[in-house]
């Protein structure tokens, strides 16, 4: 009996449409890029509840006759190319023809077009990728689709769609990477009625200002190469403007963007020793590439891309960051300007010359010579090396951690009222089992978080208002997720008024945080959020909020104690739930034993 059989064609765009139509997000890039194919100046979108109930894509396009808008929902109906070769020279967004057939296969499907040449438009309706009507219909010129109730036919895949803040986040991801290729053409964004993106069109400067903020305008280095292996343009943050992860870093290659970690380390590489370890500046870079020399047709989402000589391109892209940072720095690379300055006489031969010093040194000295001496700094070295080696488990060092239910008790009691602090980081007190040493930074996050989760709970913070409000303009998806922790910043102290349109004004901080920058503790927060991703729980949004204020206002590194503070830092410590380890799992202190004290000056 025969057992192999064909799949039906709509149980097969279900399965393409598992690749392809992931999310709502999913739907508005295949459809806002097969607008900007059409040739459309003018692109809206309006999504209903994230994209679940009703997203809609209107351009003003050429539009489609009565036959290409029946075929476009055809698997493997395309315009975009005729034959396997064209693949190697594409010149438009789409042109696999999947996207129309996997989202009718998965949704309810409302198409209205019409072309310059017709007087009379089509409206095609279909449900599940079968066609329920095709009429005629009176419609502007262009393309309007209108796809409602994603997912109603697999409800499986509905179910794993995420909360509307998520997948609302997701979709401006996707406008993003849209609207930053195409500044020459104008885009309306809409969520439930209320206009998040309004973008006209402009130069890409300005275009990249429009969607991320006036501030990106200071902050931007522009670059501009030509070789034969490609053409490199765009712009690059200055070294101060480096932020912390998930910051703005977009590659874009022939106006499609691409994820490229090997390119991204090129920029990194450029900025080595100019920004802080774990932060990342924003860049804004463009890929003119021969469409001969890159394979698009990797992966069905098109963001990774294969390229003929990456590593020419890596060491291009390289000296032209290093370029760009150079050419735009403040450091003058030659002062003229000697008014006042010292006069450095010209050397003279004939002038006698200042002796050469004598150097007293011990001809016989051997440092490699076995003494007493030699041997305790050997002793020395090794055991402090023994006592610092990191290791695979925090067990494997038993001794240099406190029990924390059993010994912090007598630890509080039986404490040195005398305290040292090291290097401006760590505070050094003795107790009776030895020296216990504490990262004040890391003991002053973990008392902070305690307090920040205490008033989460308690709903209970005072708050001390600004003198003058302080405006924060934030990009349309920071815009969202910072909506949705805005009550529990709230609840924290801080007071923040929403403007819409992506700014908010900050009247009033938290009492207890006097002397912080206020934008720049707010801007941190949301950024240490959006690290975390926007499908986090209410709960897990309490830990990151609480977590991301303690790190920015607790005492920093270098910051000089006195003796008082350090007593109410240790005292503080030892209140709280867990006083050996931060909320994020570094260690806070280690004791250092008597016995390896006194083996150490044996």
């Amino acid at each position: 009996m025969d057992i192999i059989q064909l799949l039906p064609d709509s149980v097969a765009n279900q399965i393409a449409a598992g690749e392809v139509i992931q999310r709502p997000a999913s739907v508005i890039k295949e459809l806002v890029e097969n607008a900007v194919d059409a040739g459309a100046r003018n692109i809206r979108v309006l999504v209903t509840d994230a994209g679940r109930t009703s997203l809609q894509v209107i351009d003003d396009g050429c539009g489609m006759s009565e036959t290409d808008a029946r075929l476009a929902f055809e698997r493997h109906a395309t315009s975009k190319i005729r034959k396997a070769d064209d693949l190697f020279s594409l010149h438009t967004m789409g042109f696999r023809g999947e996207a129309l057939p996997s989202i009718a296969a998965v949704a309810q499907v409302v198409l209205t077009t019409r072309m310059a040449t017709d007087e009379i438009g089509t409206c095609l309706t279909l449900h599940g990728s079968r066609v329920v009507s095709q009429e005629p219909v009176a419609c502007p010129v262009g393309s309007n689709f209108r796809v409602d109730n994603l997912f109603f036919n697999v409800p499986a895949r509905r179910k794993f769609l995420k909360s509307n803040a998520t997948e609302l986040n997701n979709i401006l991801t996707a406008f993003e990477r849209i609207v930053l290729v195409y500044p020459d053409i104008t885009f309306q964004l809409y969520s439930n009625q209320q206009e998040m993106l309004s973008l006209r069109a402009a130069p890409l400067r300005q275009r990249i200002v429009d969607v991320f903020g006036k501030r990106m305008s200071q902050e931007l280095l522009p670059i501009e190469v030509d070789t034969a292996f490609c053409r490199i343009s765009g712009f690059v943050g200055k070294p101060e403007a480096a932020r912390k992860k998930g910051n703005q870093n977009y590659f874009f290659v022939n106006g499609r963007y691409m994820r490229h970690p090997y390119f991204h380390k090129a920029v990194m590489g450029a900025y080595e020793r100019l920004v802080a370890e774990g932060t990342v500046p924003p860049y804004f870079i463009y890929f003119d590439v021969d469409p001969a020399n890159i394979d698009v047709n990797i992966h069905p989402t098109k963001t990774e891309i294969k390229f003929e000589d990456e590593q020419g391109i890596y060491q291009i892209l390289s000296a032209a960051v290093k370029d760009a940072i150079g050419r735009f720095s403040d450091v003058t690379a030659i002062d003229f300007d000697t008014v006042g300055r010292p006069e450095i006489p010209v050397f003279d031969p004939q002038r006698h010359a200042i002796p050469m010093p004598d150097v007293q040194y011990n001809p016989s000295y051997n440092p490699f010579a076995t003494s007493p001496s030699a041997k305790t700094v050997a002793s020395h070295l090794s055991l402090l090396s023994d006592l610092t080696r990191p290791t695979a488990s925090q067990t494997d060092m038993p001794s240099l951690f406190p029990d924390a239910d059993e010994s912090a008790p007598s630890l509080i009691m039986e404490k040195s009222p005398e305290h040292y602090q090291y290097k401006g980081r760590y505070v050094m007190t003795a107790v009776k089992s030895g020296l216990m040493i504490i990262d004040q930074h890391r003991a002053d996050v973990r008392i902070c978080y305690e307090r920040y989760m205490e008033q989460l709970r308690r709903h209970s913070a005072s708050t001390q208002k600004l003198l003058f409000p302080e405006m924060l303009q934030l990009s349309p998806s920071d815009s969202v997720l910072m909506q949705r922790f805005l009550p529990d910043l709230l609840t924290i102290g801080f007071d923040i008024s929403d403007l819409g349109g992506g700014s908010f004004a900050l009247n009033g901080i938290p009492a207890d945080i006097e002397g912080y920058d206020p934008l720049t503790l707010v801007r941190n927060i949301v950024t240490d959020a959006a690290e975390k991703g926007s499908g986090v729980t209410a709960d897990e949004l309490h830990t990151v909020l609480a977590l991301s204020m303690a790190r920015n206002t607790a005492i920093d590194y270098g910051q000089v104690l006195s003796n008082d503070e350090m007593e109410r830092l240790v005292n503080e410590l030892f209140a709280c739930a867990n006083a050996n380890y931060t909320p994020d799992g570094h260690p806070v202190l280690a004791i250092l034993p008597q016995s390896d004290i006194d083996r150490l000056l044996h």
